[in-house]
């Protein structure tokens, strides 16, 4: 059976990242890999419990030395359900994390969502899920 396991983006501090994912969105580090031969270090983040579980994770990449990297136009966002976007939204805000479009109805819809964006610049979009 194929599942999806994860997405990986490339970050410009792996703390400050963790920190914004596991602080203020609830994820949790799952596993760390650091190779030193190839420079880079990867840090698996998620809901799940990193078995199996069936719950996608972020992979985030962290080249040695690299502090910033260009997004380009094809990545849209990534999204997560939460019960509250309004909390999570002012979860965000209180620590310090930017809120790009506050909570609302999606546009031509009745779906609760948000954005903010991560340390790096990545949008997610919050989506209200009960």
């Amino acid at each position: 059976m194929s599942r999806f396991l994860h997405t990986m983006i490339r970050v410009g501090d792996l703390e400050r990242s963790i920190k914004f994912y596991t602080e203020l969105l609830g994820m949790k580090e799952l596993r760390r890999r650091d190779v030193p031969e190839g420079k880079y270090t990867l840090a698996f983040l998620g809901y799940g419990d990193g078995n199996a579980s069936g719950q996608a994770e972020i992979e985030l990449t962290y080249n040695y030395g690299v502090e910033t990297y260009e997004h380009g136009t094809a990545f849209g966002h990534l999204a997560i359900g939460v019960p509250d976007v309004k909390a999570a939204v002012e979860k965000v805000r209180a620590g310090g994390g930017k809120v790009t479009r506050e909570p609302g109805p999606v546009k031509f819809g009745t779906t609760v969502i948000a954005f903010v964006e991560d340390p790096d610049g990545y949008k997610i979009e919050l989506i209200e899920r009960t």
